[in-house]
């Protein structure tokens, strides 16, 4: 009985030795989430493999953005195929794509991650909302992404409001024109 209590007294100083040996260390902090910025194109076309999760945006697709919105997306396997079938204008662009990112980083998502391509493209994003849930996962990798030579990033804003305000200002000074 007493090589019982004194063993049970070693351990519990042991246990008590560990934890406040343990206070005064400081861990190092968690090293700060890289942003990248990235520009989407006016005009780009990617290959887009989206699995995990219960959702219907499941499978691979060849997707062309011009504009800024998906003009053709081609399901490359049967998943797909019925997805763009049914929902061709759910189709995301890759600026769609980090805007889903950042949603989940905002809602404080579990797990927001990505990997980007030295241009600053999106290449991989993992998104798990709650990793204690089933099936709410999502997976994107983004493959095959190629820019026309001549695609122009897409116009801001202001670039736009000073195109139309040169052109405005151009017509007015032509005799006879109209705006």
């Amino acid at each position: 009985m007493t090589l019982v209590r004194v063993c049970a007294g070693l351990l519990a100083t042991a246990g008590l030795v560990c934890a406040v040996a343990g206070c005064g260390v400081e861990s190092a902090p968690a090293p700060a989430r890289e942003e990248v910025r990235w520009e989407e194109p006016a005009a780009y076309t990617y290959t887009l493999t989206s699995s995990e999760g219960e959702r219907s945006l499941i499978g691979r697709f060849r997707i062309t953005v011009k504009d800024g919105k998906v003009t053709e997306a081609v399901g490359l396997d049967a998943g797909a195929r019925r997805f763009v079938e049914r929902t061709p204008d759910q189709v995301p662009t890759l600026g769609a794509l980090l805007d889903e990112l950042e949603q989940a980083r905002r809602d404080d998502a579990d797990t927001a991650e990505a990997e980007y391509a030295a241009d600053g493209h999106p290449e991989r994003i993992f998104l798990d909302q709650d990793e204690n849930a089933v099936d709410d996962e999502a997976r994107y990798v983004v493959e095959s992404y190629e820019r026309p030579p001549d695609s122009a990033r897409r116009p801001s804003r202001q670039r736009m409001l000073m195109a139309l305000s040169s052109r405005s200002e151009a017509a007015v000074s032509e005799p006879g024109s109209t705006l």
